[in-house]
């Protein structure tokens, strides 16, 4: 009950959270329509200085300009909490200014005596140069930057999808990979265009905050002179301080903003942030340093100038010159002697056979955090389900699979592995040590807290969990795993639907060689008296790749044996030897049904199709509109196969069993083709979906 309410209140949590937009708007405006109080005035001026500097802050510490996203987004935002803060203190300022400096609180006051010094005059130039800076300077230069950059984003959208279609054709990179980074390019687009639209938002900001520095002025004039009776000086001394003093209040946190936005908008994305890039490039050359001391220190002597700080500065430039000139020698020093270290071989080694590395037929590569899930001192037990796969393997499909070579990667993500055929990656995934997987079935009742995912091995939606939420995620209907299960799972799933590929000739002698311990005649008489080890590998092999075992091995090598001498073609021998092995394939369909339902095709396609395979030359070949009109057909009726509830089995002649299994096995993966000569006799069929009946 613990574990549910604390996962009850991290729900609700996340939903507050999301509703913390919304709500920020609603006070934003409800602030322009409410009277505040001064001190609630000063705890909002106060917030809105420190937003600023945050945002400042965090555009400093970017890489890249999508580390900052929601950026145009805080522009409007703080922009609108501005505006709102102007209205709510002219308000005050016209109601209470009469009372006091201090009417309107006391962030206004300060800022209108102490940063002025009390002087309204002063005041007027340093706001009209604060906003000619922030309007003239800031903000048209970076909205400038966001128009060009959103330009030139999209001209060079093409050139990156290319690129990016040709690294993922070339095999460099994965289809997530691919599908990040064309997500990244749309972001990138659309982060420019919606800096261009944000920046106006800052340049209208900064003619608003003269309007309504001119508006407090004459307002208080009014005020105090009309409703007040005050004196035209007193009313204009008191009313233009409170004014000015509301005005910089504003317009200095639209200043920090508008910087924030031209260092988000001019950086280059490098894997450096601002300070880092500045640092490493300004004081890169010591000589250049020494060269501007030097300038400084001639300009420092000439008669009439300020020789203290021109000549302070330029020694202080020639101490850091000199500091990093020690620190640039002392390093080119230390990469001289790791070179003079480094052995030098007078002649080279001969090449030989041992420098030849073998490929690994089956591999596992993990990354350095997955170490733990195969080092049994860690309590590792992935070695041992591996184990417990290649037997089950073994037991279901009928041969012994290689092993697998497990190593560590330190070129892939630290929770990433990926699993390889003969050197090859043909699959891989992202596994957390301390984390539970929570997969979705399709029938949960409630979401939970974590990294979204999928599940490797069958891509069902899943989400990486803590391991105290097991309990919770089970009670919610979620398959739970743990990481090592995770990719043993992967593996398993990739081994069955590999086996072909992993049946070489070696591991084809090795099963002849185990059933010749049963039936030694049997094997002496098939290889190589009446077949090649090849040609028998290639039966094998097509049997698996058609989803089938070859447990029984006595069956098929007495069919080879037997019709050896009338034909040595492999696919020609698949065919006999599936139909010898018809029972425990329609077995395999249909564990312990006596009716076969089927899918079944029309007689008037199954015509088309034979007249198609002999006017073809090889047999094989099928006219495009036909063959687009029977893998049309076939998807939909194995669609209304599986609303059935029935298995996806399609029926057809023996003649046509070969060429619809190879050109459907690509594109509609999960129908299976057998052929009427397959099923027993003592089996009754009925046709539960149809090919080609609509056609």
């Amino acid at each position: 009950m613990n574990m549910t309410a604390i996962a009850a209140f991290l729900k609700a949590s996340i939903k507050l959270r999301s509703m913390a937009g919304p709500i920020l708007i609603i006070l934003i405006l409800a602030m322009m329509v409410l009277p505040l109080p001064p001190m609630l005035l000063d705890v909002l001026f106060t917030f809105n200085i420190a937003i600023a500097v945050m945002v400042l802050l965090i555009s400093m510490n970017t890489t890249k300009a999508l580390d900052f996203l929601s950026f145009p987004t805080i522009l409007l935002i703080t922009t609108l909490l501005r505006l709102s803060l102007n209205v709510a203190s002219t308000r005050v300022v016209l109601l209470e200014g009469h009372k006091g400096g201090d009417a309107a609180g006391k962030v206004i006051e300060s800022f209108g005596l102490f940063l002025v010094g009390g002087n309204y005059a002063v005041g007027i130039v340093v706001f009209a140069i604060l906003v000619v800076i922030n309007f003239m300077v800031i903000t048209k230069g970076a909205g400038r930057i966001a128009e060009v950059g959103a330009r030139f984003t999209l001209d060079a959208m093409p050139g990156k999808q290319m690129a990016i279609d040709a690294d993922l054709n070339a095999g460099l990179i994965g289809e997530d990979v691919a599908r990040k980074r064309r997500a990244e390019i749309g972001q990138e687009a659309d982060f420019y265009g919606a800096m261009d639209g944000a920046s106006k938002f800052v340049r209208g900001d900064a003619v608003a905050g003269i309007l309504i520095l001119f508006i407090n002025l004459i307002g208080g004039l009014i005020v105090g002179v009309l409703q007040h009776n005050m004196d035209i000086s007193t009313a204009a001394s008191r009313y233009t301080l409170l004014a000015i003093g509301d005005g910089l209040v504003a317009q200095i946190p639209a200043l920090v903003i508008s910087t924030a936005a031209g260092v988000v908008v001019s950086r280059v994305s490098t894997e450096e942030n601002i300070g880092e890039q500045m640092m490493g490039q300004l004081f890169k050359q010591p000589q250049l340093i020494m060269l501007t001391a030097a300038i400084i220190g001639m300009m420092g002597m000439i008669p009439g100038m300020p020789h203290f700080s021109f000549l302070l500065l330029a020694g202080g430039m020639m101490w850091l010159a000199y500091n990093l000139s020690k620190k640039s020698e002392k390093g080119v020093e230390k990469e001289k002697a790791e070179v003079a270290a480094t052995p030098i071989i007078t002649e080279a080694t001969d090449a030989s056979w041992e420098d030849v590395a073998q490929v690994d037929v089956l591999g596992l590569e993990v990354g350095y955090r997955l170490i733990t899930l195969v080092d049994k001192a860690q309590d590792g037990d992935l070695l041992r389900r591996i184990k417990g796969i290649r037997k089950k393997f073994t037991q279901d499909i009928g041969f012994l699979p290689p092993s697998v070579h497990i190593r560590d990667n330190l070129d892939l993500r630290p929770n990433a592995y990926r699993i390889t055929l003969k050197g090859v990656e043909i699959g891989s995934g992202d596994a957390y040590p301390h984390q539970l997987l929570a997969i979705n079935p399709g029938s949960v009742t409630g979401e939970l807290i974590g990294t979204p995912t999928r599940d490797p091995a069958f891509g069902l939606p899943a989400i990486w969990i803590e391991a105290a939420l097991r309990d919770q995620a089970q009670i919610m209907g979620y398959t739970v795993v743990d990481p090592g299960t995770v990719v043993a799972t992967h593996l398993s799933n990739l081994l069955s639907t590999r086996s072909a590929e992993l049946l070489g000739r070696q591991e084809v002698q090795q099963l002849l060689d185990h059933l010749g311990k049963f039936a030694p005649k049997l094997v002496e008489d098939l290889v190589p008296k009446s077949l090649p080890l090849g040609t028998v590998q290639k039966v094998l092999q097509n049997l698996l790749d058609d989803g089938m075992h070859i447990r029984d091995m006595r069956t098929i090598a007495e069919t080879l044996a037997d019709n050896a001498s009338r034909t040595q073609d492999p696919y020609q021998l698949t065919v006999l030897v599936r139909v010898a092995l018809g029972p425990a394939i329609v077995q395999q369909y249909y564990p312990s049904a006596q009716e076969l339902q089927v899918i079944g095709m029309d007689k008037e396609l199954e015509h088309i199709l034979m007249q198609a395979m002999q006017a073809s030359q090889n047999g094989m070949g099928i006219e495009p509109g036909l063959a687009d009109t029977v893998l049309n057909e076939s998807r939909a009726a194995v669609q209304r196969q599986e609303q059935m509830g029935l298995p996806t089995v399609m029926l057809v002649p023996a003649q046509l069993r070969d060429l619809l299994a190879r050109f459907l096995k690509r594109t509609v993966p999960n129908l299976r083709v057998i052929s009427h000569d397959e099923v027993p006799d003592f089996k009754t069929i009925r046709v539960t979906s149809l090919v080609g009946g609509n056609a």
